[in-house]
């Protein structure tokens, strides 16, 4: 299928697979339909949307992408498992290009401890669910889970039939981050001398980076001979993480005299994405972090300030306009229109899909009355904040006032709107964050548990606003809320109610689903 020669490298994208499954708290489907929107966009040839097998909800999920979403590929992920098989490919029916990937372990210490299954039993199980793939889609991805501790002739062994059954990707994954670059990249240049049929199907790499490895070990392989890369946004992952794609995009546009290999990623995009990915996985971007950090295109040096001021290349070898990276604007006032907002948005990228302009200019009014200007990160955050809302969330927050002595103790009158019929509770706290979720706390009547809480700002200055993440445990479930506000009390009642819309709407989902096996049965 390719050679050596070929320079298109492929991005295989799995953070709302991979990514997610290292999250304190799962992603609602719309949330996950917001980040595979983005990351279509971003470019990425093959989208890795879930393990549809594993729940109901990521079934469900993976469905409303594919029908939903249009790029890349759209990927399942299954188990060498006849059911897991079957569930990717109802899941990804109606997918004008469509990939299932299933997977079996080939190394030694997986054969023996978790499948108690020879080589040759656990490459039957694998050639049979690729051939069973086989019946649903053209394109089947087959990955031999701990391949960087396979010894190369039971993974040459296990690769070889894998595509004499049909597989069109063979990829090699690093699973624990064990492996180094010179190593990594031997046992691809092993697989091209030493399996016969190896030009038949595109070698495909999953590097983690326990190790801090998984960018250098997948840059290895390409040098080797892969062709696709997998990896996440930010890096996101299991454990230490994977592959960051925005990282291999990046050294692969900037050192083409080194690599000369090309990918399809629209390098403009991959800021807005990696901030998306942060606020809505609630994992937020190391300063220091390559390309996307905060202090990606800082200079504290006077050296390296005079520097740039004279030749920006003496000290950035990527501009921060090259990911999308936008210099903050402020000449936004209560006296600017719609017009005005709409064409600054669409400035910054975003389509009038994107955002409902009547519903924002409202919020932007209000909050240009506050800050009097209003910044380009104001504006991104009244569009964020919009895209948490559905139409049929039955709980809003109608009002909310807080009082606090000196001595700490606060109350908080909170009036919530439940399912159309307002309640309103007041109690005290230590603190008016406290004081407002013990009312919410009372008026909901149910357990709810805040496991962590994370509070930053959005932009700068003592007038930005104020961003509240919180992970809440409820009816056995963990569930991320976001709120977002100039007073840090508001956007915290804003993060709970958050948390009460998303619990509402998987119960609903729970009982539909509960509902649809009674009648079936």
């Amino acid at each position: 299928m390719t050679t050596a020669t070929d320079d298109r490298i492929w991005i295989f994208d799995t953070t709302l697979r991979d990514g997610e499954q290292a999250l304190r708290a799962s992603l609602s489907k719309k949330q996950k339909i917001q980040l595979a929107e983005a990351i279509s966009r971003l470019g990425v040839d093959v989208m890795e949307l879930g393990f549809p097998a594993s729940s109901p909800g990521d079934f469900d999920a993976v469905q409303a992408i594919a029908n939903s979403i249009d790029g890349p590929v759209m990927c399942g992920l299954a188990r060498a498992v006849a059911s897991d098989i079957h569930a990717c490919g109802e899941a990804l029916k109606s997918a004008e290009r469509k990939r299932i990937h299933t997977f079996i372990a080939s190394s030694p210490l997986h054969l023996q401890y978790k499948l108690r299954k020879t080589l040759a039993e656990a490459t039957a199980q694998a050639v049979a669910s690729i051939q069973l793939a086989r019946n649903y889609t053209d394109d089947v991805e087959f990955s031999c889970e701990d391949a960087g501790r396979t010894p190369i002739d039971d993974l040459c062994y296990m690769v070889e039939h894998a595509i004499s059954a049909g597989a069109t990707t063979i990829n090699i994954p690093d699973t624990v981050g064990y492996t180094v670059p010179t190593e990594f990249a031997h046992i691809i240049s092993q697989l091209k001398n030493k399996v016969p049929n190896i030009d038949q199907a595109r070698i495909s790499v999953h590097c983690h980076n326990d190790l801090g490895l998984a960018v250098a070990n997948s840059l290895a392989a390409i040098a080797a001979g892969a062709r696709q890369i997998e990896g996440t946004v930010n890096g996101i992952g299991e454990r230490a993480g994977n592959c960051a794609l925005e990282e291999i995009a990046m050294i692969l546009a900037t050192r083409a005299d080194s690599f000369n290999y090309r990918t399809q990623i629209n390098a403009k995009e991959i800021y807005r994405t990696s901030q998306l990915v942060s606020h809505i996985c609630n994992m937020p971007i190391q300063p220091n972090k390559a390309i996307v950090g905060s202090n990606a295109f800082a200079h504290s040096s006077g050296i390296h300030q005079d520097g740039v001021l004279k030749a920006q290349n003496t000290y950035e070898i990527i501009t921060p306009e090259s990911i999308g990276m936008r210099a903050n604007q402020f000449n936004l006032t209560s006296r600017s229109g719609k017009h005005v907002i709409k064409h600054r948005l669409t400035e910054l990228g975003y389509r009038d899909q994107d955002y409902d302009l009547q519903q924002l200019y409202a919020s932007y009014i209000k909050l240009a009355d506050k800050k009097g200007q209003v910044f380009d990160y104001d504006l991104e955050a009244l569009v964020f904040e919009q895209s948490l809302q559905e139409q049929d969330d039955p709980y809003s927050l109608s009002q909310l006032t807080t009082q606090t002595d000196s001595s700490g103790q606060a109350s908080a009158t909170v009036q919530l709107t439940c399912h159309g019929q307002a309640r309103s509770y007041t109690a005290t706290g230590n603190g008016p964050v406290d004081a407002s979720y013990n009312a919410l706390q009372s008026i909901i009547e149910q357990p709810l548990e805040i496991v962590s809480y994370q509070l930053s700002a959005k932009g700068s200055g003592a007038d930005a606003l104020g961003q509240v993440d919180i992970t809440a445990s409820y009816a056995g479930q963990q569930i991320h809320g976001i709120g977002l506000a100039t007073d840090i009390v508001k956007a915290s009642a804003k993060a709970y109610v958050h948390v009460l819309n998303t619990a509402a709407r998987a119960a609903q989902v729970r009982a539909l689903k509960q509902h649809l096996q009674e009648q079936a049965s």
